[in-house]
């Protein structure tokens, strides 16, 4: 459980940001040629269409400077405990920040093409912090916190997705030198991050059958393990890519390298998808907001025969029904963010879980509703890539499948009123 959130405390967080991103980021973008990864150019020239769709390095640097200009003044820990230099956020406050950025647009303030914040998420940190051992904390928590270590995540895999019980990977006892060990054999999909990653959560079988969720291991690989190969960067609608998929061939890791209990991989992988769905939400929620607003300026300015776009209905009451979804989809993603604060993390697993995916199933599905409508109210010049409509709707998109699917969110909302899933 958290602390309770001060409004005035965050009214000058939001006020801080906005301050920072006018007077430092802003002047970044706009020189040195840093405009061209936001304008109409910004997907071919974040792109490095020769090296397997890839990011450049050259934006990959910007976004890094960006984090550590917002470091330096103090905004990039916010969601860290105290004990790690963090200011200690409730979901509530991080869930008002994330809004608050994803409602101004595209900029280095906020990029959710690859999950950039000048206020950041650390999940990894946190998973080390509940249950590393003693050498995975000293290595991973500082190492993550100051991006020298970077962990990418190999749960999902070719033909299992959603259903990670059915994972086909699996780790066999193996001894090596006198050391115990696994030997883990499988492959992986979607490993996020894998291109400057230095190290990788591999889940995998270590007992029980097909369909068990206990039995699963997480194990903690470094990315340069013989065995371990990325096969494939698999190119999206929303490019650059960063997501491989790899293979493991005799891949070989001690018992040390295992990440929480035996057979209790799962735990790890469950450990902050209700904090993770409640931050997605709420960045849906900021882009709708952006295009709801464009939406109405854009309508108000544009003149067709002869009076402005906005004096037809058809324009206003569609705009109008998108804002009646944004109000009452925030009003709900905020309380069940302020709640999460109340109850500690089983209780919210217990007692919260449907809640948050319905905040996080609206507000998704509102965010590519928002951005088609902006572009339609928008025509020609909304269809293309000078307006940003396009971008925020191909990231979106992928918000209704990564995270926990469309029907994964609607599967436990009915699990959950159906008494299929038991508190």
């Amino acid at each position: 459980m958290s602390q309770e959130t001060s409004p005035s405390s965050l009214k000058k967080l939001l006020d801080n940001l906005d301050e920072f991103i006018e007077k430092t980021l802003k002047p970044i973008e706009e020189s040195e040629g840093n405009e061209r990864f936001f304008n109409h150019r910004r997907e071919y020239e974040r792109t490095n269409w020769e090296d397997h769709g890839l990011p450049q390095k050259e934006w990959e640097d910007l976004l890094a400077k960006a984090r550590t200009l917002a470091r330096d003044a103090g905004f990039l820990d916010f969601a860290l405990p105290k004990e790690f230099g963090g200011g200690d956020a409730t979901n509530l406050e991080m869930a008002v920040v994330r809004e608050h950025l994803a409602a101004k647009g595209i900029g280095l303030h906020c990029d959710l093409q690859n999950e950039h914040s000048i206020v950041g998420n650390f999940p990894t940190t946190l998973l080390f912090r509940d249950f590393g051992n003693d050498v995975q904390r000293d290595i991973f928590i500082k190492g993550s916190i100051q991006e020298k270590v970077a962990v990418g995540f190999g749960l999902t895999e070719p033909e299992h997705g959603s259903d990670a019980t059915w994972m086909k990977t699996e780790a066999h006892r193996s001894d090596r030198n006198r050391e115990s060990g696994w030997l883990i054999n499988g492959e992986k999909m979607w490993t996020t991050g894998a291109h400057r990653a230095t190290h990788l959560l591999i889940f995998a079988r270590t007992s029980g059958k097909y369909g068990d969720p206990v039995g699963i291991s997480c194990f903690v690989m470094p990315i340069d393990t013989a065995g371990f190969h990325i096969d494939e960067w698999l190119w999206t609608f929303n490019m650059p890519t960063d997501h491989p998929r790899v293979s493991l061939k005799d891949v070989w890791l001690p018992d040390s390298a295992i990440l929480g209990e035996v057979d209790r991989g799962l735990d790890v992988a469950q450990h902050f998808v209700h904090e993770n769905r409640i931050r997605q939400a709420a960045s849906s929620l900021g882009t709708a907001r952006f295009c709801i607003q464009a939406s109405v300026n854009y309508a108000n300015e544009r003149i067709t025969f002869g009076k402005p776009l906005s004096m037809n209905q058809s324009i206003q009451f569609k705009v109008a029904e998108l804002s009646i979804d944004y109000e009452m989809i925030k009003a709900l993603t905020m309380a069940v963010a302020g709640e999460m604060d109340r109850l500690s993390k089983i209780e919210v697993a217990k007692l919260l879980s449907a809640k948050v995916a319905m905040c996080n199933y609206r507000a998704n599905t509102l965010a590519c509703d928002a951005a088609d409508y902006a572009m339609q109210v928008h025509g020609g010049i909304g269809y293309s890539r000078y307006k940003q409509f396009e971008h925020h709707y191909r990231h979106h998109r992928r918000y209704r499948i990564t995270e926990g699917s469309d029907e994964i969110q609607l599967r436990k909302i009915a699990g959950k009123l159906f008494g299929f899933i038991k508190a």
